[in-house]
């Protein structure tokens, strides 16, 4: 029950950030990832900086403000029997390398913080605290249509600030749109 509330109350905070002015949200998105006995769901809003950074050759650096709440499943739980379920909240500054135009190919990378319904034990991977660290990498492509398909490698972890702390890895395949 108390699993609930907490999603509840995330997604309050996040529908509280949506109730913005439409037009200061530049995008939205829907992330799945797999990794070693368990699996991501995520749905996340995105602010573009519109800057144009190191620009050269028809290609510059970009951002944007990465807002997510997402689900984990864990198949395995402490005695293997039974599942983990947690909610997840972060938010993640992400520079992007892309066009001018920002259509076509890109290369990104960011890391921000996560929020952990509780503290993530599955499988033998474990992280004693709710705060993680969230970093990716990726490359996407972005279509005439504003559609955007990405790839990501995705790991959280507490940094080392209390053991244990054997992290997770996630490959992650992002659709996006941008307004």
């Amino acid at each position: 029950m108390r699993f609930f509330r907490y999603c509840a109350g995330l997604l309050i905070a996040v529908l509280g950030f949506a109730a913005i002015p439409a037009h200061a949200v530049d995008g939205t998105s829907f992330e799945v990832g797999m990794g070693e006995h368990v699996q991501l769901y995520r749905v996340g809003l995105q602010w573009d900086w519109n800057k144009k950074w190191l620009q050269t050759g028809g290609m510059h650096l970009n951002g944007y403000w990465d807002l997510n709440l997402g689900y984990w499943h864990g198949d395995r739980y402490e005695d293997r029997n039974a599942s983990q379920n947690i909610g997840v909240i972060g938010i993640t500054p992400v520079f992007r390398w892309e066009n001018d135009n920002k259509k076509g190919i890109y290369v990104e990378g960011g890391i921000g913080a996560s929020l952990f319904s509780k503290t993530y034990n599955n499988n033998g991977n474990r992280m004693s605290t709710a705060f993680e660290f969230a970093d990716h990498i990726g490359v996407g492509y972005v279509f005439n249509n504003n559609f955007d398909l990405g790839l990501r490698l995705q790991h959280y972890s507490n940094a080392g600030i209390k053991k244990p702390n054997s992290g997770e890895n996630f490959v992650v395949l992002r659709g996006a749109y941008r307004f």
